[in-house]
């Protein structure tokens, strides 16, 4: 069996208690090394006494890391035999991994240039910048340790944190026990292009060593569901990657056939699998036209193994699909099911199951339903009318408008609750574009300014 070794200070490291990882046909795929506290802690301390490297070199190897991850042979695994494994053990289609190793390489590779969207202005790089001489803005870090509580949801999540090493942070990941392969593979890909054991690290551990390795780093990012938000809401040093809860609202003035594409894409897309994925739709009038159209379209979607070239649907055990299957018929009860009447659990036969999708439509635009974000292509449509206002739309990721009312996209922007709004019908809730910012901008959160002034 292949061994997954933590990447620590000193290179790699197997440790004693070590995970089984499988695929999603109960398959073991690899063992993964799972570090005790006291590994962390002399990690993140060896992770601070490093200088950060000069940002010229900084560019120049995360460009060299880019063509790596999606080229190069690392840790024993060409990017073909990566792919299949990522694919495997997360249970997300191939095509949609393939896709997120060239995203990642892209998105890698222009790190430095993504991170120049948020800095202010008014502010220069370097304190020996001639402007600071009479008086300048500097752009400066907020800290020197990020600690990373990675997702296993999607390999694409991997393609923004690497943004920090741009800055110059050094980074320690803890990985996804269901699906290590792709930071393990992107770790390596850094360290292969020339950035020390000391300033990226890999740190697989379990949950209850997740505070010590918060507690070693200046700043965390934190991905999870409803209860890590809770957990870390309140602490000012963590930035949570929670629930998405993304969302489509189609006013009277617009045809939704004519969009019915980004609606599907929109729920679909990526595998489905993502926080950027609608999570609901709300229709001004009646939205029974669009909810049987959606489902029309999301039922002729096939169920296939994860390898096959057509394949778009999520996969997960069967076990496990029979367990999301029935949390959705709890939570469905009293809706209207237009599909998955018959669940939503399609077994493939060789233990693992594809996730079909299921739309819902509500009666009420405040059913608690459309706030409930699943791991698959389901989606809960609802009727909204001008006097709901933006309180159903709130708490969302990306809002896709699909409207003319100028003025009611002035007052969607305003909501502090909705990160992002896409207006008209041509861009789905799942689009991913250089430069725009996913919850914000990452550096928002990692640095600050500070008045310098030289005489």
């Amino acid at each position: 069996m292949r061994h997954l070794d933590a990447l620590g200070p000193k290179g790699l490291y197997r440790a004693r208690q070590r995970l089984t990882v499988s695929d999603v046909t109960g398959r073991p795929l690899a063992e993964l090394s799972l570090v005790p506290a006291l590994f962390i802690q002399r990690t993140t301390a060896a992770l601070r006494r490093a200088d950060p490297l000069p940002a010229d070199g900084r560019i120049a190897l995360l460009q060299r890391a880019a063509h790596l991850f999606a080229t190069a042979e690392l840790a024993g695994q060409t990017v073909q035999e990566y792919e299949h494994t990522a694919s495997r053990s997360g249970g997300i289609p191939l095509p949609t991994v393939h896709a997120a190793t060239a995203a990642t390489a892209a998105r890698l590779a222009r790190a430095y240039d993504s991170v120049q969207h948020a800095r202010p202005v008014g502010t220069v790089h370097d304190w020996q910048d001639p402007l600071t001489r009479t008086g300048r803005g500097l752009w400066t870090r907020r800290g020197e340790v990020l600690a990373v509580h990675a997702a296993g949801n999607h390999p694409g999540t991997h393609s923004i944190w690497p943004e920090a090493l741009a800055l110059g942070y050094r980074v320690a990941v803890r990985p996804s026990r269901r699906e290590p392969f792709t930071p393990h593979r992107l770790v390596t890909a850094l360290r292969a292009a020339g950035f020390g054991d000391d300033q990226v690290a890999l740190l697989p551990t379990g949950h209850e060593q997740t505070d010590a390795l918060l507690h070693g780093a200046d700043l965390g990012l934190v991905y999870g569901g409803a209860d890590v938000v809770e957990r870390y809401s309140g602490n000012p040093a963590v930035r949570i990657q929670g629930p998405g809860r993304s969302k489509i609202l189609v006013t009277a003035d617009t045809d939704w056939r004519e969009h019915l594409d980004t609606l599907v894409d929109s729920v679909a897309g990526h595998g489905g699998t993502g926080c950027i994925n609608t999570t609901a739709v709300f229709v001004e009038g009646d939205p029974s036209a669009l909810a049987t159209a959606l489902a029309e379209r999301l039922a002729a979607l096939p169920s296939l193994p994860l390898h096959d070239d057509k394949a778009v649907l999520p996969v997960q055990p069967l076990a496990r699909a029979r367990a999301i299957e029935a949390h959705l018929q709890r939570t469905a009860a009293g809706t209207r099911c237009l599909l998955g009447q018959d669940g939503i659990a399609d077994d493939l036969g060789d233990g693992s199951a594809v996730l079909r999708p299921a739309v819902h439509q509500l009666d009420r635009a405040d059913a608690p339903q459309a706030r409930v974000e699943l791991p698959f292509p389901c989606v809960w449509v609802a009727p909204w009318t001008r006097e709901n206002g933006t309180a159903p739309l709130r708490d969302t990721l990306v809002l896709a408008a699909m409207t003319h009312d100028d003025a009611l996209v002035g007052r969607l922007v305003a909501e502090p609750s909705i990160s992002n709004v896409y207006v008209g019908g041509g861009h789905p809730t799942s689009l991913k574009e250089h430069g725009l910012p996913h919850d914000g901008y990452l550096s928002e959160f990692l640095m600050r300014s500070k008045s310098v002034i030289r005489t």
